[in-house]
């Protein structure tokens, strides 16, 4: 299982949201780019970036800050918000972006993440962000009548590397992760999921981590790593025993 340290920028800034309402918005460092390397620093292997103005805008906003990130660190890097037409895509890729993460663009244009997977293998991943069991689009603005699993198993056979699952409810709350559930999504999309929202210490890591053989293939950390309720070294130690112990079976 893959740990993701989170940046969400917003006005340039690394903020957090509490169940994706912009007003709720804490700034916790103005430089992306210097969060970046703490994490890089802390170990970690991947970084997870959206742009929470692209996600509003239907376009990138804060791509000055997400270019700074990629040009201080050597880490992998996946991003969304508001990636939303081809010409996006070949850029942030162009650019150095190790995987998009498509998530409006998967509902409203879902050839596209047909197109995108063939043409970039393993580079792009649907977010599906649900919320009571239905797909929240445009920075989770609203709220469609699609299912969350309905729509994961449209791309099962469309060359998407990942699902990465916000539960909108618990995200930022810190009130813990529903490992159960989010494994039973990972087993009917039939896709690696990327759980994300509620993470709140090392006990949610744990939970998710018994659930890797039902798909979890990773978990997004963001307020808890910014607050000190999650500790980064800790934590991917933990992810790493685990790893060590499945090698060993």
């Amino acid at each position: 299982m893959i740990l993701y340290p989170a940046i969400d920028l917003k006005g340039g800034a690394c903020v957090r949201l509490v169940r994706g309402e912009m007003a709720s918005a804490t700034v916790f460092n103005t430089d992306p780019a210097a969060q970046a390397r703490h994490f890089a620093e802390a170990g970690f292997s991947w970084l997870h970036v959206v742009d929470l103005d692209g996600a509003f805008a239907g376009h990138s906003v804060n791509g000055e800050a997400v270019r700074a990130i990629r040009q201080a660190i050597d880490l992998k890097i996946q991003l969304g918000g508001g990636i939303r037409d081809r010409a996006a895509i070949d850029n942030w890729l162009e650019l150095g972006i190790d995987r998009v993460v498509l998530g409006t663009a998967a509902l409203r244009d879902p050839t596209l993440v047909r197109e995108a997977g063939a043409a970039y293998p393993g580079q792009v991943a649907v977010a599906i962000d649900a919320r009571d069991g239905h797909v929240a689009v445009e920075g989770w603005a609203k709220t469609s009548d699609i299912g969350a699993i309905a729509l994961a198993q449209r791309f099962a056979d469309a060359g998407v590397a990942a699902l990465v699952y916000t539960d909108i409810g618990r995200d930022g709350a810190l009130t813990g992760v529903d490992a159960a559930a989010i494994a039973g999504f990972a087993r009917f999309a039939g896709l690696p999921v990327i759980a994300s929202g509620g993470v709140a210490g090392l006990a949610d890591i744990e939970a998710l981590r018994e659930y890797e053989r039902d798909g979890v293939a990773g978990v997004i950390c963001g307020r808890a790593l910014y607050d000190g309720r999650l500790d980064a070294r800790a934590a991917l130690r933990l992810v790493e025993e685990g790893a060590k112990g499945a090698s060993a079976c």
